[in-house]
């Protein structure tokens, strides 16, 4: 018995030093980037997530933000496949939105595979947004306006033409009987430059999310929001907005919230960074962090993640041909 309890000793002896090196944070101060200008979906993500790990205290210093916009995305892209791309600190933003753009190939000859997809964080959905004093007092309304002189209705998105908010508004007026070719779509980096040039009256909507445009609200921003695209009305303060279909457009758009890391990132670092934010987003505290910028709970990692991401990649391709994108 004394030989087995030294033998057992001598292999936690050796075992040990591995399991602590593996649970011990990569080296450096965190960061999360949202690839856009503040506000919007991509800084809503890093601020949400850096409230999680600087609650549960597992990072040596809180979560630092920082902002890299350019190409809707492509700029960060290009930046964590190439000089950036072993960090095994740095975290970046992305949607459904990037997914698209890679499909669309507006990132150049990058490809999803080109980088470690680290996890989808939470759901948020597509939303109308306009300035709560607007005249439309619902979608049908703003559709008949669009349907009668769609040139001076400007729809503002994240995106150029192909991009999932262009393609999102496309749809809806395809969907309502309006030739989506004579939509009067204004490209913007993100969901918040698109908020800003809304409420200084350079468009009439934004072709925003759910969670965004909720959390604008809840900080003073005079919005109001016509429809989200979900397949029903959202739960807890959000099921005031009705759905685009109990307004006659039959659409769902359903947004990721995810977080992604270069493609030279090590496997120790992406698994101490997959284990934690998979244990810390099955915690109550995550619930209520998700529920404070009104998102829905969908914790997605690993090959079940990998095979999302090619799956709304085909989504995208078609959804193209479809509109007649190349």
């Amino acid at each position: 018995m004394r030989n087995l309890w030294l033998g057992l000793v001598l292999l936690l002896a050796a075992v040990l030093p591995g399991m602590v090196h593996a649970q011990t944070a990569p080296d450096g101060s965190a960061t999360c980037i949202a690839p856009a200008q503040p506000d919007g979906g991509f800084d809503l993500t890093c601020r949400m997530l850096a409230q999680v790990l600087d609650g549960a205290g597992i990072l040596p210093q809180p979560l630092q933000r920082g902002y890299m916009p350019g190409g809707v995305g492509a700029v960060a892209f290009n930046a964590m496949t190439g000089t950036r791309a072993a960090e095994g600190n740095t975290l970046v933003a992305f949607s459904e939105g990037t997914i698209y753009n890679l499909a669309k190939g507006s990132f150049g000859d990058h490809h999803a595979g080109e980088v470690r997809w680290l996890a989808q964080l939470a759901q948020d959905y597509g939303a109308i947004v306009v300035r709560d004093d607007a005249a439309w007092a619902d979608l049908p309304a703003l559709l008949a306006a669009m349907r009668k002189e769609p040139q001076r209705i400007a729809i503002g998105g994240g995106g150029t033409i192909g991009g999932q908010d262009w393609m999102r508004g496309a749809m809806t007026a395809e969907l309502a009987g309006i030739d989506h070719r004579k939509l009067r779509f204004v490209a913007f980096e993100g969901a918040g430059s698109c908020t800003q040039a809304l409420l200084e009256g350079f468009v009439q909507a934004c072709m925003n999310d759910m969670g965004d445009a909720r959390t604008g609200m809840d900080a003073g921003k005079p919005l109001r929001i016509l429809a989200v695209f979900a397949p029903r009305r959202l739960p807890g303060d959000l099921s005031d907005v009705p759905t685009a279909r109990e307004q006659g457009v039959p659409l769902d758009w359903p947004v990721m919230r995810g977080v992604y890391m270069g493609a030279h990132v090590s496997d120790q670092d992406f698994a101490w960074w997959q284990a934690h934010l998979a244990r810390l987003m099955a915690s109550a505290d995550y619930a209520r962090i998700l529920e404070r910028y009104h998102l829905q709970a969908k914790p997605v990692t690993g090959p079940a993640l990998e095979a999302e991401i090619a799956t709304l990649t085909q989504t995208a391709r078609a959804r193209l041909a479809q509109l007649g994108v190349p």
